[in-house]
């Protein structure tokens, strides 16, 4: 498989093999990838198998620069996801809705995104990833003629890859850095809902224990450090590549408060002007509720709105904002402060699964006590860099 170029342009790439040069895990089918479109790829298609197997459901992930910025399973789409991407919310097949939920947790950070599929893409994804600003697909599958008409994307460079869903990865995995070559085993250790035994502060229900396992194989492949806020099998909030745990917490968080936002009548009330393209729409309707806008940006959303915008005031805000609850949060690693805690509850949490084993774990646990936040000990960290 030859590559455009490395890691960024300047950089050459050798040809990519196979471990096994009697088993591809993954082959091209149109375009040809980058360095990082294949990490995209592969990441992505790990995490949405494993989700998939471990929730019985179709799974889909959007990813930017080698982690998520959304990931769900099959399942409701709601009227601003519906209204936003055009389709009828009540009728889109399992596999475009878990796409569309996973690109609509972050839609800004899914702008060019690479998408990852579970299952084999119908005509009726086919059309829609045509629709939208997208560098590429991985699926285990193409339904006829979807690989002709996803291939004319972006004047013929879009990517379009296929999975072996039968390819077992090697035990050992290796990378070269610096002269060095720095091999471990492979972290295969399955999620199941085992891992979730361990709870302080009342038991589990259904519906956060499939949360949670999302949230854990969202995890396993998004840069460390990591958290994420996951509700009804969606990610709301990922934050990852942090030095710092609780900035992982509150930037996710944010994202969270965001997503929410975007459902406020005030937000959905943003009239735009006809013509106005839909990420474009996406970046001002979260500048508008971000709310810190400069005098340049203050110009341009009022010409781009047929209609002036009424404010939100913080009242406002937090009022809308206490109407989301019963949020799952995951972590990659354990909490090493009750500050995670104390910042995931002002999000909605209500269900809270890491580690354990920090100093502080006594605080953690305190700190979930007093929030009213279940938390379950999975003695598994998912490090993954």
């Amino acid at each position: 498989m030859e590559l455009r170029y490395g890691m960024n342009p300047h950089q050459a790439a050798a040809p990519t093999a196979p471990v096994n040069p009697d088993r591809r895990p993954v082959r091209v089918l149109h375009g040809q990838p980058s360095f990082i479109n294949m990490l995209d790829a592969l990441n992505g298609w790990q995490l949405v198998r494993e989700a998939s197997r471990s929730l019985g459901r179709p799974a889909a992930a959007s990813f930017k620069h080698v982690s998520p910025a959304g990931a769900a399973v099959s399942g409701p789409v709601d009227e601003v996801t519906a209204e936003l991407y055009g389709v009828d919310g009540d009728s889109v097949g399992t596999l475009t809705s878990a796409y569309l939920r996973a690109r609509d947790a972050d839609p800004k950070s899914s702008y060019g995104d690479f998408a990852a599929l579970s299952h084999p893409v119908d005509t009726e994804l086919a059309e829609l990833l045509t629709s939208v600003v997208c560098d590429g697909v991985i699926a285990p599958g193409y339904a006829p003629g979807t690989v002709e008409r996803l291939g004319r994307k972006k004047n013929g460079r879009f990517l379009v890859m296929e999975a072996d869903e039968t390819f077992a990865p090697p035990t050992y995995e290796a990378r070269d850095v610096f002269g060095l070559r720095l091999t471990q085993d492979r972290d295969q250790l399955p999620l199941t809902a085992a891992l979730l035994d361990r709870v302080v502060g009342g038991a589990l229900p259904a519906t956060a224990v499939d949360d949670l396992l999302l949230g854990m194989a969202v995890l396993r492949y998004t840069q460390s450090n990591s958290v994420c806020y996951v509700r009804g099998g969606t990610t709301l909030g990922i934050g990852a590549g942090q030095q710092s745990r609780v900035d992982c917490t509150r930037l996710a968080g944010a994202k969270v408060d965001t997503w929410w936002l975007r459902r406020h009548p005030a937000v959905r009330a943003l009239t735009f002007r006809p013509g106005i393209r839909r990420q474009d729409r996406i970046n001002w309707q979260i500048r508008f509720i971000e709310g810190d806008l400069t005098p340049d940006e203050s110009r341009r959303l009022a010409q781009v709105l047929s209609v002036p915008a009424d404010q939100l005031d913080p009242d406002q805000r937090a009022q809308w904002r206490r109407r989301l609850a019963s949020l799952a949060f995951v972590s990659d690693g354990a909490l090493p402060f009750r500050d995670n805690v104390d910042h995931a509850h002002r999000h909605g949490v209500g269900y809270i699964a890491e580690p354990g084993g920090s100093i502080r774990s006594d605080e953690v646990e305190d700190a979930c006590r007093e929030h009213g936040i279940t938390l379950a000990r999975t003695g598994l960290r998912l490090f993954h860099h």
